[in-house]
């Protein structure tokens, strides 16, 4: 596995081929789209779609007859609590996704020549990621709400972490390049922690968003760990 990208024979560039460039310019100059209009257009029309459809999803009225107390008190004093059940699903869909990635993550290192020795930290994050999912768990059933459901955040979080996986369990991608990967998933996560903390203590429930302070910690130093891993392997110096 390469540890950079290497030259070769890559031709999408237009520098690859002048003439050819100028030629495909003057034939669109001549022969303009067939349909009238510009860009406006396809504005309108997302805008009327993102009007007329509905919503992703829909967090699941609660299960339990504790479920519904603790909504209904919520709701008396003024808070969302679906807001919070939505985005604890959220949380915890991404770090069930990111389990998944550290375990690819992983394997491509045992791939590469110089990743094995990354394997003891990457497998330690691993381990703190699956943490995170069970206190996330612990936190939803002790509002009355029911883990196993995909709220929509949840959902969102599933699509916005299979890019990263599809990069990252790409056989021909280097290790280099699913660390970068990685570290765009790490950012994401830390931002979202403080954002759940603050959540969690403006609803009523500063005892969930205190469990959550170690987690953020450990999610910082994920996010270092990540940042610094990239910068070795792409020579970066000062890291």
């Amino acid at each position: 596995m390469n540890k950079a990208a290497k030259l070769g024979h890559n031709f999408t560039g237009a520098q690859m081929s002048p003439e050819d460039t100028r030629k495909m310019v003057e034939y669109v100059g001549e022969r303009p789209a067939d349909m009238p209009g510009d860009a406006s257009a396809l504005a309108q029309a997302r805008e009327q779609m993102n009007r007329e459809e509905g919503a992703v999803g829909s967090v699941p009225i609660p299960g339990s007859v504790k479920g519904m107390l603790k909504s209904t008190f919520d709701k008396l004093l003024g808070n969302s609590p679906e807001l919070l059940i939505d985005k604890l699903g959220e949380r915890l869909a991404f770090e069930r996704t990111g389990v998944r990635l550290y375990e690819a993550l992983i394997a491509k290192a045992g791939a590469c020549a110089t990743g094995s020795e990354l394997i003891p930290t990457l497998k330690q994050i691993r381990d703190d990621e699956e943490a995170h999912m069970f206190l996330l768990i612990d936190a939803l059933e002790s509002l009355g709400a029911d883990p196993t459901a995909q709220t929509p955040c949840a959902d969102l979080a599933g699509v916005v972490g299979s890019g990263a996986l599809k990069v990252i369990t790409d056989p021909r991608t280097n290790l280099a390049q699913a660390l970068n990967a990685m570290l765009t998933v790490e950012l994401t996560d830390n931002a979202a922690w403080e954002m759940l903390i603050k959540l969690t203590d403006d609803g009523g429930h500063a005892n969930i968003g205190s469990s959550f302070t170690h987690a953020l910690t450990e999610e910082q130093r994920h996010l270092n760990t990540i940042r610094s891993l990239l910068a070795r392997e792409l020579g970066v110096s000062g890291h």
